[in-house]
């Protein structure tokens, strides 16, 4: 699960997987600003490298042919008799060049970091390997030398040091841990409960097998932040679904997105908002439970969320198979943050302080549903460097929202959280033209990264992310003064939002893995601008200049 922001400098942050329902009659518009293609929304000839929308039924294809090979895949890229592949999805580029992304497992056992990606041209040879882990997926034996009780028990104990409420994990079970070093025999632990804030708990604790050491953990909940009158982006128009004589707030022509209010619970789905007369909201917070204002900008923040990555990259979905996640209202009492949980795919949002500031906005809900599409890609585990650039990747594409919507109420920035007044004194949440304004993330990288909050270590990633769409110095964007500082002092020309946007997409679901750190981003940034725009392009050269100036390099 991957809240918004972390409270007390603590990692939180959501990974899931579910499935959402199914459609009615719809009704109703999508908004005047996300009914047209905005400027700078895709690029105006579409490149070889780009991915291709793919249909339901195609991808079903793709996938199902892919599991059907995957035996002689397997032995062709040199893995072990013991390993078997997985298939978790399938990206088409425009030129048919197809990159299958694998899970891996080995005598039966899920390989933790054992995630690969096979490029393959449209001619059917193997153009390359991207791996998770180098190491050759090996062990001595499958018999533990703890008990699975003795590694739940350790897991039970990291949750509370976390804050959690919750006194038994949900069980262990024997996997290959490859995502550090030499793969070795592991448990794998889930523990549920609440953290301390009364975000819900879901922490991977992953145990040595033979020696009971702790080898990592990382938190699987994700924070972070009709015509309907809205909190943040004015009013704006909603698809709904009339049922009998009622409206429900239900997006047929978005795969079945639904809203719901869950009435201070913390649990369960809630009820499916509904009217009588089709409008939705008042524009001004309440501290009812049954308000629907806040409804009308999560509703808002899903439609806009699904049609930038539409019509910027033909994904559709969080999954990308045309189906949408949910989204849940009112959650908790003056729960002051929102986050993306797999196991339900689904997004919640709290109320804010005095429950009259609902973390709503159009960039946090971009954000939180776009922690969705990494899990269901790249997957880049939950902590250290990793973590950062999941934490990145959702302020990335947040902003990328934003920007989209083209919403005169909430103009795209490169402000994150600005509209909810978190801090009470009108600052956002973070900055990506100079992250350290924030008082603790970090411009640049350094070997001390690592060890930061998964929402600070971000710093660099949306540093870099800024100096390549808008370059180094002072300039202002929307009304929005930025002076953007670089490591090395040297200027940075930047190559617009549209194409750091397509380079930074193609990078996460072709060359990204679950272990890629700064180094390696680095890397598959410049595999992708190569692929996109040709290596030695001035976009190849400027991500490769943009990386330097944050010192990666």
């Amino acid at each position: 699960m991957s809240p918004l922001y972390a409270r007390h400098k603590r990692t939180t942050l959501a990974i899931a997987t579910a499935v959402a329902a199914g459609a009615l009659l719809a009704t109703g518009l999508t908004t005047s600003a996300t009914a047209q293609t905005p400027a700078g929304a895709a690029a105006a000839k579409p490149l070889a490298a780009a991915p291709t929308a793919l249909s339901a039924a195609a991808r079903t294809t793709l996938i199902q042919h892919a599991q059907a090979d995957a035996a002689e895949t397997a032995q062709a890229i040199g893995l072990g008799a013991k390993e078997k592949l997985v298939v978790k999805d399938v990206v088409k580029d425009i030129d048919g060049t197809l990159h299958t992304r694998y899970e891996r497992t080995y005598d039966g056992l899920p390989v933790l970091g054992g995630d690969l990606i096979v490029h393959t041209a449209k001619s059917g040879k193997t153009q390359g390997v991207t791996k998770a882990s180098k190491s050759a997926i090996k062990v001595a034996s499958l018999k533990p030398q703890i008990t699975a009780a003795k590694a739940e028990q350790q897991a039970v104990s990291a949750a509370k040091s976390l804050g959690s409420s919750k006194s038994a994990a949900d069980g262990a079970r024997k996997v290959i841990w490859a995502g550090s070093g030499k793969p070795v025999l592991a448990y794998e632990t889930i523990v549920g409960g609440f953290q301390d804030d009364g975000t819900p708990n879901q922490l991977h604790v992953i145990t040595d097998a033979a020696t009971g050491k702790k080898l990592f953990e990382y938190q699987g909940i994700e924070n972070a932040t009709g015509t309907g009158k809205s909190l943040y982006s004015g009013t704006v128009n909603l698809t709904t679904t009339l049922s009998g004589s009622t409206y429900q707030l239900y997006d047929t022509s978005r795969g079945g997105h639904k809203t719901y209010n869950l009435a201070r619970k913390t649990s369960g789905t809630g009820t499916l908002f509904t009217d009588a007369d089709n409008v939705w909201g008042t524009g001004v917070a309440s501290s009812s439970s049954t308000d629907q204002t806040a409804a009308v900008d999560a509703a808002y923040g899903a439609q806009v969320t699904w049609d930038f990555y539409k019509n910027t990259f033909g994904r559709s979905g969080i999954k990308n198979n045309g189906v949408a996640a949910y989204s849940r209202v009112h959650y908790g009492n003056a729960y002051v943050n929102a986050f993306w949980d797999d196991s339900c795919f689904c997004m919640t949002y709290g109320d804010g302080s005095g429950n009259t500031h609902p973390l709503t906005s159009l960039d946090v809900a971009g954000h939180e549903m776009s922690h969705g599409v990494t899990s269901n890609t790249a997957g880049l585990n939950y902590s250290g460097e990793s973590g950062g650039l999941n934490e990145a990747t959702s302020d990335i594409f947040g902003t990328g929202v934003e920007f989209y919507a083209g919403n005169a109420n909430d103009t795209g920035d490169y402000l994150i959280g600005e509209e909810i007044d978190i801090n009470g004194d009108g600052s956002p949440l973070r900055y990506m033209d100079k992250p350290s304004k924030d008082g603790a993330s970090a411009d640049y990288w350094s070997s001390s990264v690592g060890g930061k909050d998964v929402h600070y270590s971000s710093g660099v990633a949306n540093h870099f992310f800024y100096l390549l769409a808008e370059g180094s110095g002072s300039k202002t964007i929307n009304g929005v003064t930025y002076n953007s500082p670089t490591y090395n002092g040297a200027a940075v020309t930047g190559i617009g939002r549209t194409k750091a946007l397509q380079i930074w997409y193609k990078a996460l679901t072709t060359y990204m893995t679950s272990t890629t750190n700064y180094k390696a981003a680095r890397t598959a940034t410049l595999n992708a601008a190569s692929a996109l725009y040709g290596s030695g392009s001035t976009e190849y050269n400027a991500v490769a200049a943009a990386w330097k100036a944050v010192n990666v390099s």
